[in-house]
């Protein structure tokens, strides 16, 4: 499969394709962890809303919402809540920006951790 402009090679498994063999790995941890009971709840891409879509009050211009997609996303039993994960290869700008917003907004709420 072809290389994205980072070196991440995409990766198939289980029909599902991943971006970089890295975030494949991992989601084959998780299936294995979901498999022996220590987490559930398993879902890959889910997204939050960081900022709400709205209507600039002056030009009348419809703003769409700001997101962020997750890699994986499970509750962890042994924590007792969920995680919200992101495997990470490079950290781009935008990437520290929507994670800087995720904790801001969601980070009570939920475990984060980079892999």
């Amino acid at each position: 499969m072809k290389k994205n402009k980072y070196g991440a090679k995409k990766t198939v498994v289980n029909n599902i394709t991943f971006a970089s063999q890295k975030e494949a790995r991992r989601y084959s941890q998780l299936m294995l962890l979901q498999q022996v009971g220590k987490i559930n709840d398993l879902e890959l891409q889910k997204k939050f809303i960081l900022v709400e879509p709205f209507v600039n009050k002056k030009t009348k211009e419809k703003v769409k919402p700001i997101t962020y997609i997750c890699d994986f996303f499970y509750y962890d039993k042994d924590k007792e809540c969920y995680v919200v994960e992101d495997v990470k290869g490079m950290k781009t700008a935008t990437y520290i920006i929507k994670k800087k917003m995720f904790l801001q907004k969601f980070g009570d709420m939920y475990d984060f951790n980079e892999i």
